[in-house]
């Protein structure tokens, strides 16, 4: 088990970085009471499943039960856990600012002025700072470099590729809500119309010629490609981890089918993003299918 304990000052960033880490397939629990790290990280242990990153944040949110952070750190050093501690800071000014954009008191002096709160809590955490296994000042970073930050530190290669999931439905059957880019493709030929195809789905060859074949599906796909081909990089840059294309004909079982696939295949032959792909309305057609 990968564990990471998150902490720093108000207003530093954690609950950006919690997100990144999230990102990167992290189980995260923000304000985790420190007297409960040992029973957390026995339970996340002993579990029979593939939870193997966990990420937690502590802060002085916790009250008194802050106080017993060093103890809960000592357990994980004597039980020989696996964690990295990452301390998150940014200057006062910053600090300042910050506060005064969100409207929200300090958590060290609610009633009182945020700079009071920053000194107090800067002294509270002084200890915590000295033993950190990263150190992250914010100040000059917006919420996409942090973002990038956090995943040089923690993530595996394999955690930097976009997910692009690549849908196929029917607009008969409404657009898919989690939908980023919509494509109608109910322009090009239907193969519904033609006797012998119309009870196959665009996963058999058959279907995927008559599709495909065409010269303005051959030029539509060369097109779109090459946008999406030029979108996902600047997806990345936003700090996007996931995409959803979907692409839709009537039923959602010819045209859209044979284009999802195909578009998945091209798009995963490009190394910097994972690809999936499912057909939200292949079987919702009524007919037989192969």
């Amino acid at each position: 088990m990968k564990l990471v304990i998150v902490t720093g000052l108000s207003g530093a960033g954690k609950t950006q970085a919690i997100r990144a880490l999230e990102d990167l397939g992290y189980f995260c629990v923000d304000n985790m009471p420190p007297n409960l790290i040992s029973r957390f990280a026995e339970l996340f242990n002993e579990a029979d499943d593939d939870v193997q990153k966990i990420a937690l944040v502590m802060d002085v949110r916790g009250g008194r039960f802050f106080d017993r952070v060093f103890e809960a750190l000592n357990y994980l050093d004597a039980q020989d856990y696996n964690y990295e501690l990452l301390f998150l800071e940014a200057t006062d000014e910053v600090l300042i600012k910050r506060f005064k954009e969100t409207r929200r008191g300090h958590p060290m002096s609610p009633f009182g002025r945020i700079p009071e709160g920053i000194i107090k809590e800067r002294k509270r955490l002084e200890d915590l700072r000295g033993i950190a296994s990263k150190i992250v000042d914010t100040s000059d970073l917006n919420v996409h470099q942090l973002k990038e930050q956090i995943t040089n530190l923690f993530g595996d290669t394999k955690d930097y590729k976009l997910m692009v999931n690549v849908m196929s439905f029917g607009f008969k059957y409404g657009i898919p809500l989690d939908a980023d880019l919509v494509m109608d493709v109910r322009f090009l030929p239907n193969p519904h119309y033609v006797d012998h195809l119309r009870n196959f789905s665009g996963h058999d060859e058959k279907v995927k010629e008559y599709v495909l074949n065409s010269p303005v599906t051959d030029e539509f796909l060369f097109k779109y490609y090459d946008m999406i081909k030029f979108l996902l990089p600047y997806y990345v840059y936003e700090g996007k981890s996931h995409l959803v294309l979907a692409i839709g004909c009537t039923g959602g079982r010819h045209r859209s089918v044979a284009l999802a696939n195909e578009m998945a295949q091209r798009i995963e032959g490009n190394q910097n993003y994972r690809v999936n792909v499912n057909h939200r309305d292949i079987l919702r057609t009524t007919g037989a299918l192969k």
